[in-house]
């Protein structure tokens, strides 16, 4: 028995029919032209979405011209249905700047503002995160809007998808999880990805209504999903939808589909959602072979000229200048001067909390999220009070699920909401490391989308905490393009560069040594101010020695030179590793000929080993003595105060400092 499709129960009139039939022609001829364009080395990949076309055209014909979707690899019909200009897609496929990432991203790995539309990254999981924050923003504005993310069967097996829709539920936020099951994970078939009848199911664990909806019925899917969707934005909710389909060609073109029963290939081939639509609305009347055929010569021309325009385009090129220049979303510093001269002394943490919530009361678009901030104040109290003078609108607890809440940061920047979120310890951003080091750091670069995020890392060792709450990790970062690493020793500094993280539309990590929270007091003006990032702080002159350092290791060697008052020697603390005050380093070396490096890390692949690399090829005719890196133990750090004392620099600082001087 062949397989049907059920197309008659509809209340859908015959210009609806008919448009949703000519929305799914247009992907599939592009997808057939982008095939042969392929054959020919005019395009470098394609990830086809032949027999999908339903589920693309379908929910993307149910949002409202402002709201998101985010799609994947095979939704070409997303692009076209919300009428993206096909020339500025070719472009994109063939890397020239008519695209959308000025040739720094292929294929789908983009996305637009100008129609909404947030794409992919390889890793696939981040995504889900980043709707959810989307949707956020719109919560948080009130505005009755749905976002709606696309992720196939293989990519619901990612954690990012369960922290994914966990946030959604907890938070009731409206997304629209549409999971197109097209049975292959790449080659690995659904009963290899997951065990249980239907990833609709797992919608019960998170307490989330949940769909399952032939993705090649377009009727069906387009009527199912509009009627979820207004029910969505009078009752917002998150709502988990399964599309049954099939994929009719290889994960990417150069995979094949060896992989497939050719029973199975068979059976989805009659079940193809243009050619089965096609033959009810012939037999309903509604179309004719004579207005397709007319249509489809129309779409085919349509491709032809925009094929034309960008065939013609030139190649890309672009300057080291500009290159470096989109790195960054550009950010005029603004010095604030405190109104007053009123000061008082704080400690350390209390610093922090200070241009905590000095940020919060200038910026009413900052969200702050974190484990435990809300009620409980955070961990380290730093938080408290927040919740009352602010509400739990803009003072959220999430769920312990870092790189789900690192994406939504992700997406609320998307949807133009700041936000600062407390990594609980520095050592737990492991669990977020991809979505920041593969989306933040990169967005703008490749489609200039900023990510305006804090993530705040109280670090450090010191305290006894042992290996699992004492790293302090910021090598792990300033190695990664697009990224700004702040790192203070000081109350003042803390607060001041607290104010110009949260005013920064790029993500900062700010690192918070755990060991100075409680221990570090100074004057600090109680007003508003800011502080500029990649200026070191010359902490004490002298003509000896340089020291460089930041974060503990200042007050390390402060100790160490207020015990030997005869060491003359500059005292330079870093504060920001990225930016880096380089100007400060080279004028301090060359004015003193010998320069030691105090990290807390461990000592390969540091802060201290680029430092000693940079002075090496830009100072060497100034030194006169080899360049001294000095860091902790090459192990993990340990918990017991003996041991974790001898694990730490700290403790042949001294001795290095003194040989150094006497060479």
């Amino acid at each position: 028995m062949l397989p049907e499709i059920n197309y008659k129960s509809t209340t859908l009139d015959s210009n609806q029919l008919s448009q949703l039939f000519f929305k799914m022609l247009k992907p599939r001829l592009i997808e057939e032209k982008m095939l042969i364009l392929l054959r020919q080395g005019r395009i470098s990949k394609w990830f086809s979405g032949i027999g999908q076309e339903a589920i693309s055209v379908g929910v993307t014909s149910c949002l409202q011209k402002d709201e998101y979707v985010l799609p994947m690899h095979r939704n070409l019909g997303v692009f076209t249905t919300k009428e993206v200009p096909l020339y500025r897609l070719f472009s994109q496929w063939q890397g020239k700047k008519s695209g959308f990432t000025k040739g720094r991203d292929r294929s789908f790995h983009f996305g637009t503002q100008e129609y909404k539309i947030i794409g992919m990254i390889s890793h696939l999981g981040p995504q889900l995160g980043v709707a959810d924050g989307i949707a956020l923003a719109h919560q948080f504005r009130k505005e009755k809007k749905i976002t709606a993310v696309f992720t196939g069967e293989g990519g619901t097996s990612e954690g990012d998808f369960h922290e994914a829709l966990n946030i959604a539920s907890v938070w009731d936020l409206p997304v629209l999880f549409c999971v197109e099951n097209n049975g292959y994970g790449l080659s690995t078939p659904t009963r290899e990805q997951y065990n249980c009848e239907n990833i609709a199911d797992r919608g019960k664990g998170y307490g989330m209504e949940s769909h399952i909806i032939d993705g090649n019925n377009i009727i069906e899917v387009y009527s199912k999903v509009s009627e979820i969707a207004e029910s969505m934005r009078e009752n917002p909710r998150p709502v988990l939808i399964e599309f049954k389909t099939f994929r009719m060609r290889g994960h990417e073109e150069a995979s094949g589909t060896k992989y497939v029963p050719e029973e199975l290939m068979d059976f989805w081939e009659k079940k193809d959602p243009i050619e089965n639509f096609k033959k009810y609305l012939l037999s309903e009347g509604i179309l004719t072979e004579e207005k397709i055929a007319e249509q489809e010569e129309l779409i085919k021309a349509e491709i032809s000229e925009h094929l034309k325009m960008a065939d013609e385009e030139e190649a890309t090129s672009s300057s080291l200048e500009n290159e470096l220049k989109d790195v960054y979303k550009e950010f005029e510093y603004e010095e604030i001067l405190p109104e007053t001269s009123e000061k008082e002394e704080v400690r350390f943490i209390d610093a922090i909390s200070q241009g905590l919530r000095q940020g919060m009361q200038r910026n009413e678009n900052l969200i702050l999220m974190g484990q435990d901030v809300a009620d409980y104040g955070g961990v380290f109290k730093i938080t408290e009070g927040f919740l009352e003078e602010f509400g739990k609108e803009r003072i959220k607890n999430t769920p312990i699920c870092e790189s789900g809440i690192i994406s939504t940061a992700m997406g609320l920047s998307i949807n133009g909401v700041k936000s600062v979120v407390e990594l609980q310890f520095s050592d737990f951003v492991s669990s977020g490391f991809n979505p920041i080091v593969n989306y933040l750091a990169k967005v703008h670069y490749r489609w200039n989308q900023n990510a305006d995020v804090v993530l705040r890392m109280p670090c450090g060792a010191g305290v006894g905490a042992g290996p699992f709450h004492s790293q302090t990790n910021e090598a792990w970062f300033t190695k990664t393009p697009g990224l700004k690493v702040i790192y203070p020793a000081f109350p003042y500094d803390a607060k001041g560069l607290m104010s110009t993280a949260i005013e920064d539309p790029n993500p900062v990590l700010f690192f918070e040594h755990k060991a100075l929270y409680r221990s570090i007091r100074q004057e600090v003006p109680k007003d508003y101010y800011t502080l500029p990032f990649g200026k070191a702080s010359l902490i004490k002159e002298g003509e000896e020695v340089s020291i460089i350092t930041y974060g503990a290791g200042v007050h390390w060697a402060i100790e160490v030179l207020n015990e030997n008052a005869n060491i003359k020697a500059d005292l330079l603390d870093l504060r920001s590793l990225q930016p880096l005050d380089r100007e400060a380093i080279f004028n301090s070396v060359k004015k003193t000929g010998k320069v030691i490096i105090l990290q807390e890390d461990s000592l390969f692949g540091g802060i201290a080993s680029d430092i000693s690399a940079m002075i090496s090829e830009e100072c060497f005719e100034y030194l006169d003595a080899p360049i001294k890196r000095v860091a902790s133990k090459e192990t993990p750090i340990p918990f017991s105060k003996n041991l974790e004392d001898q694990y730490l620099a700290k403790a042949e600082f001294a001795t290095e400092l003194e040989l150094l001087v006497a060479y």
